[in-house]
């Protein structure tokens, strides 16, 4: 048994806002995977099988700095251990869009990873950010912030992000954390420029293995037409 927790708060007020990005990620998987909602206390579950696990998808409806109270009833009910839970939120200090994976740590100042951590007496449980930035601004406070909603670029770069973060889930019980975090935490622009360096090394070592075979072919051909020069004296 998988918890998938994505954090965020109830209501269409707040449904596009930065801070919802967890409640967005979880809300597509669930429409890519054909599961429907269900409310169960003080939370929205939607569940399946993943593979061969069994999941529990979970909106905690008792607003972002509560979120623990919600999550530590359903791991108590379904007698989850830790490493069974995966948080998905937002992240101030990743760039807009960055995905990263975590098999544990300190809240980062997230607040409803510190209500998680405080209800499960724990942080060693995975977690999957999706970084929203900080303000352009110095004088916007950070609330007004992760509680307005993005535009223009800024919304295309989250979007992506959270495609990243749905598929990274169905990853991470196929392949598992270690697996997962190697494949989801590496930078795509890094990873396509290191591929462009190999094939440039790739195709310079070609070039000097082609250049080599024809300095010996010619090499060869003069050896063979002194040999015969010799021979016809």
């Amino acid at each position: 048994m998988k918890l998938v927790i994505g954090l965020g708060n109830p209501g269409s007020q707040y449904e596009h806002t930065r801070h919802n990005v967890g409640f967005r990620v979880i809300d597509t998987l669930a429409t890519k995977l054909g599961w429907r909602w269900e409310r169960r206390s003080r939370a929205m579950l939607a569940s399946g099988t993943i593979g061969v696990e069994k999941v529990v998808l979970v909106k905690p409806l008792t607003y972002m700095n509560n979120s623990g109270e919600a999550v530590g009833e359903l791991v108590r009910w379904y007698k989850a251990q830790p490493q069974d839970v995966l948080v998905v939120c937002d992240d101030l200090d990743l760039p807009v869009g960055k995905v990263r994976l975590r098999s544990g740590g300190s809240a980062a100042g997230q607040h409803g990873m510190e209500s998680i951590i405080q209800h499960l007496h724990t942080n060693q449980f995975p977690r999957l950010r999706v970084g929203i930035g900080r303000p352009a601004s110095k004088r916007m406070e950070t609330i007004g912030y992760v509680l307005g909603n993005p535009a223009g670029d800024e919304r295309i770069l989250l979007e992506t992000g959270e495609s990243r973060a749905v598929e990274a889930i169905p990853l991470l019980l196929e392949k598992g954390l270690e697996a997962t975090m190697n494949i989801v935490n590496t930078d795509p622009e890094a990873q396509r420029r290191a591929e462009e360096k190999r094939r440039l090394q790739q195709e310079r070592r070609e070039q000097e293995r082609l250049r080599k075979a024809a300095e010996a072919t010619q090499a060869e051909e003069v050896d063979q037409h002194f040999l015969k020069a010799a021979n016809d004296e």
